[in-house]
C-alpha cells in the first residue's frame, strides 16, 4: 500500500480544532457553575447559622446580665453587705441561679487587685472596672480557674455609695452553645469572638482569616460572631453565561462553511481613521483634558471614555488652629466634626506609639462641645484607644479625671474664654501636655495621613467623676472659719463644680451666673477683663461678703475681688500661695510668667525660695514645672498650677479652696490680709487687635528696633523692659491676634514715663497701632 505522505493531523481543519477547544471551555465553566452552585448554598448557609448564633448569644448574655442586675438591687444584699456577712450576700446573688461557679466580692478601690494585676487576672479586672465605669452590670470573657470563663461583675450600692463590686463566673458553655447547636458544613467556619482572641471556633480553620465581614456583635459586650464560607471560582451566573457563549462559539464554527461570507474587494472603500497622532486615555487624564479632540475631517467618530475621577479630597484642614499651647478655632470656619474626628485620631495615633491605651475625654458648656466631642471620641476609637468620656467638666477636672482613672492621657473639649463661636482642645498625653512642636506635629501627622487605624475600635464608656472629684479636694482642704464668698461662674462649665467644692470644704456660697449656658448671656467668662468683675463687686457689697471669685469658661482661670470693690491681680495671689507653700518647702522654686510683678520675685526671695521667670502659656509652663521640679507656678491671667498637695496642673476650683484655707487661717479679713503684700501701681493686661498672625511678626520687627535706655530687657516670650522703679511688656497672644502689654511701676510719675517709652517704640515699629493706652 502506498503512503500518501501527508500527516494525519493535517487533514484536520483549524475550524473543527477551534471548535473542540471552544466545547472544552464551555464544558470547564459548566463544570464551574455546578461547582459555584453548591458554594452559594454553603455560602447561604453559613450565613443563617451567623445570624441564629449571634442572636442565641446576644440573648443569653442578656438573660445573664439581666439576672445579676436584678440580684444587685435586692434590699437583703445590701443589708447583707452593711452587716458583713458576706454567707447572706453569696445566697443573694447564687440562690436558684444554677449556672454559678463562684462569686467574689472586691473592695471599688481595686487597691489589691492593682497590687498585682497579673495574679489578679487583667481580664477579670477588666470587666469589674468596666462594672464600675458604667455603674451596671457588665459581661466579657476572661480566663479564671485555668480555662476561658464567662464572667459577670456588678457594683453594689446603698444611698448612693459603692458598698462592694460582685464578680460572678459562669462556665463557658452557657454562652457557645448556640454556636455548638448552630447547622454548619465542615467546609464552613464558625467562631465567638472577644477582641482578636477566639473563644470558641468550629468547622474549618483556614477560613478564619476571612470570616470577619458580617460579623454579629454582642450587644453590651466586645464579642461578636463572625463566619466564612468557601469563595467560588468567580460566581454561578458568570460560569452559566460563558459556558453558553462557548457552546455558541464552537456552534458557529461548526456551521461557518456553509454560511456564505462576503470578501472584500480591492474595490472596497477602506474607512481611514486617523489615530497615531491622537492622545491616549492616560494622556488624557495627564493633561486634564475633560473633552476629546475633535475627530479628523471625514473621520468616523467614536467614544472617548472620560477621565478617571479623581479620589475624593480630604477635608480641608486650617493649620491657624494648631497654636502654640493648645487647639482652637471658630467652629463652622476653621473647626469642624470632621477636623475634630481627624484630631482624634491623630492623638490616638501618638498615643499608640507610645504604648498608651486609655484617654479620658472632658467638655465645656459650648453649644458645639457635644459634637466636637463626640466626633473626637470617634477618632480616638478609630486609632484603638479605649475612651472614658467624663461628660461637661471643667478641664482642670478632665486633668484630674486623667490621673484618677489611671488613664495618664486626656482631652478637655473647651473655646476656654473665648466667645461662644470658638471651641479648641487642650491635650495631654502620657502626664504631657502638648505645645509647640508637638501641636504642630499632630497637623503633620493629620496632612500626611500618618494615622493608626485599628483593626478594632477601642471601647468607649461614660463615667461621672464629680464626686471623687469634690471628695478628694475636701478630704484635704478644710477652712478653720466660715467664709462668705460669691462665686461667678459666667454661665461657663465651672459653675456645675466650684459651688460644690467651696460649700464642701465649709464656705458659705452665694452662686452668680452659675448656671451653664454655653451662650455666656450675662457677660463673657474672662475674669482678667476689670470690665466682666462688675457684677461681682455689686454682689459681694450686696451680701456682705468676704470675698468674690470668679472664674473663666473652662475653670482654669481665677479671678478675686474683696469688699471694697478692688480687683486683686494674680501676681499678688502668687505672692500669697508662695509664702504659703515655702513654709512647708523651704528653698522650693516659684515660677512666674513674665507679666507678674517685679514685686514677686523678691517676695518669693524673702520667704526663702527661689525664684524663676518663664514664658506665658499653662502648656509651657507645666513643661517648665516638671524640668524644675518647682512646686507652685502661676500665670498673670489667674492660672495656679500646684505640684504640692495637687497634681501639677492648673486648677482655678483648688486654687480658690487653697486661697480660703489660707484666708480663714488668719485673724484679719481678706482686706487686710491682702493689705499686707507688697504693690505698687500698675495696669491690667491691655490688648491691641491685630490681624491673624501679625502679633508674630510685630514682635520680630520690634525685637530688631527697640531701644529702651537704662533698662534690663527679656526676650524669652515678647520684650520686658526693667527699671529700677518699674517694668513694661509687649508679647504677642498665642491665643487671638492680639498684641498683650502690661506696665507696673512704685509710682504713678513712673508708670506714666514707662508707658511714654512703651508707646514711641511701638508706633515707631507701626505708626497705624491703635494703642489703648
Amino acid at each position: 500500500m502506498k503512503s500518501s505522505g501527508k500527516n494525519p493531523l493535517h487533514s484536520i481543519k483549524p475550524t473543527w480544532l477551534l471548535a473542540a477547544l471552544a466545547l472544552l471551555l464551555a464544558a470547564w465553566f459548566t463544570w464551574s457553575g455546578v461547582q459555584d452552585l453548591g458554594a452559594t448554598r454553603l455560602q447561604t448557609q453559613v450565613d443563617t447559622s451567623r445570624l441564629s448564633a449571634g442572636a442565641g448569644v446576644t440573648e443569653r448574655v442578656q438573660e445573664a446580665v439581666s439576672e445579676l442586675e436584678e440580684r444587685r438591687v435586692r434590699f437583703a444584699l445590701a443589708t447583707a453587705l452593711q452587716r458583713g456577712d458576706q454567707a447572706a450576700a453569696d445566697s443573694v446573688i447564687k440562690g436558684g441561679w444554677a449556672e454559678v461557679e463562684a462569686v467574689e466580692w472586691h473592695d471599688p478601690g481595686l487597691d489589691a487587685a492593682y497590687a498585682d494585676p497579673a495574679a489578679f487576672g487583667y481580664g477579670k479586672l477588666g470587666v469589674i472596672e468596666l462594672a464600675l465605669q458604667d455603674n451596671a452590670s457588665r459581661a466579657a470573657v476572661v480566663m479564671d480557674a485555668g480555662a476561658p470563663r464567662l464572667a459577670l461583675a456588678a457594683p453594689v450600692l446603698a444611698e448612693g455609695l459603692v458598698l462592694s463590686v460582685v464578680y460572678v463566673r459562669l462556665p463557658l458553655d452557657t454562652l457557645v452553645g448556640p454556636l455548638q447547636s448552630a447547622q454548619l458544613s465542615d467546609s464552613g467556619y464558625l467562631a465567638l469572638r472577644q477582641g482578636r482572641h477566639n473563644v470558641f471556633e468550629r468547622g474549618d480553620l483556614e477560613l478564619a482569616s476571612s470570616a470577619e465581614f458580617g460579623s454579629v456583635p454582642v450587644a453590651g459586650t466586645r464579642m461578636r460572631v463572625v463566619a466564612a464560607a468557601p469563595a467560588g471560582s468567580g460566581g454561578m451566573l458568570t460560569n452559566f453565561l460563558l459556558a453558553g457563549l462557548g457552546f455558541m462559539i464552537a456552534g458557529g464554527l461548526l456551521l461557518q462553511p456553509r454560511l456564505k461570507l462576503r470578501r472584500k474587494s480591492d474595490d472596497d472603500e477602506v474607512e481611514d481613521v486617523p489615530v497615531g497622532n491622537a492622545p491616549t486615555l492616560a494622556e488624557l487624564q495627564a493633561s486634564g483634558r475633560v473633552n476629546p479632540p475633535e475627530p479628523a475631517a471625514g473621520a468616523v467618530s467614536k467614544p472617548v471614555m472620560p477621565p478617571l475621577p479623581d479620589s475624593p479630597a480630604r477635608a480641608v484642614l486650617d493649620r491657624s488652629i494648631f497654636r502654640a499651647y493648645d487647639i482652637r478655632g471658630v467652629v463652622g470656619k476653621t473647626l469642624n466634626e470632621e477636623t475634630a474626628r481627624l484630631i482624634g485620631q491623630a492623638i490616638g495615633s501618638v498615643m499608640h506609639a507610645q504604648g498608651a491605651k486609655a484617654i479620658v475625654v472632658g467638655r465645656d458648656g459650648r453649644l458645639s462641645s457635644p459634637r466636637m466631642a463626640d466626633a473626637l471620641i470617634d477618632g480616638l476609637r478609630r486609632a484603638g484607644r479605649e475612651v472614658f468620656d467624663i461628660g461637661e467638666a471643667p478641664t482642670p477636672v478632665t486633668y484630674f479625671a486623667g490621673y484618677h482613672l489611671r488613664a495618664g492621657s486626656c482631652v478637655s473639649v473647651t473655646g476656654s474664654h473665648n466667645p461662644p463661636d470658638y471651641n479648641g482642645f487642650k491635650i495631654v498625653i502620657e502626664g504631657e501636655t502638648l505645645a509647640g512642636d508637638a501641636i504642630q506635629k499632630l497637623y503633620e501627622r493629620i496632612v500626611e495621613n500618618d494615622l493608626h487605624e485599628s483593626e478594632e475600635q477601642g471601647l468607649a464608656s461614660k463615667r461621672d467623676i464629680a464626686a471623687d472629684y469634690t471628695s478628694r479636694i475636701a478630704g484635704d482642704i478644710q477652712i478653720e472659719r466660715k467664709l462668705k464668698v460669691v462665686v461667678d461662674c459666667g454661665s461657663g462649665i465651672a459653675g456645675a463644680f466650684a459651688p460644690q467644692v467651696l460649700e464642701a470644704i465649709g464656705a458659705d456660697v452665694e452662686p452668680l451666673f452659675c448656671e451653664v449656658d454655653g451662650t455666656f448671656p450675662h457677660h463673657h467668662p474672662d475674669p482678667s477683663d476689670p470690665a466682666n468683675l462688675r457684677d461681682l463687686v455689686n454682689v459681694v457689697q450686696r451680701v456682705d461678703a468676704d470675698l468674690g471669685l470668679a472664674f473663666d469658661g473652662d475653670g482654669d482661670r481665677l479671678g478675686v475681688v474683696t469688699r471694697s470693690g478692688e480687683m486683686i491681680y494674680p501676681d499678688r495671689l502668687l505672692m500669697l500661695f508662695a509664702a504659703d507653700v515655702l513654709e512647708r518647702n523651704p528653698g522650693a522654686c516659684i515660677i512666674y510668667d513674665v507679666k507678674c510683678t517685679g514685686h514677686l520675685a523678691m517676695h518669693i526671695l524673702r520667704h526663702g525660695g527661689s525664684p524663676l521667670m518663664w514664658k506665658t502659656g499653662h502648656s509651657l509652663i507645666k513643661a517648665k514645672m516638671r524640668e524644675s521640679e518647682a512646686e507652685l507656678a502661676g500665670e498673670m491671667s489667674g492660672h495656679f498650677f500646684f505640684r504640692e498637695r495637687w497634681y501639677g496642673f492648673d486648677d482655678a476650683i483648688y486654687a480658690a479652696a487653697r486661697l480660703l484655707e489660707i484666708l480663714s487661717s488668719r485673724a484679719e479679713t481678706p482686706q487686710e490680709v491682702f493689705d499686707t503684700l507688697p504693690k505698687g501701681v500698675s495696669t491690667p493686661e491691655l490688648k491691641i487687635q491685630v490681624e491673624e498672625g501679625r502679633q508674630y511678626t510685630f514682635i520680630e520687627e520690634f525685637l530688631a528696633k527697640a531701644k529702651f535706655e537704662g533698662a534690663r530687657l527679656a526676650t524669652i516670650d515678647g520684650l520686658r523692659a526693667d527699671w529700677p522703679d518699674g517694668w513694661g511688656l509687649v508679647r504677642a497672644s498665642n491665643t487671638t491676634p492680639v498684641l498683650v502689654l502690661r506696665f507696673d511701676a512704685k509710682d504713678e510719675a513712673a508708670l506714666e514715663r514707662i508707658k511714654t517709652a512703651f508707646r514711641e517704640q511701638l508706633l515707631a515699629t507701626d505708626p497705624s497701632l491703635q494703642l489703648p493706652f
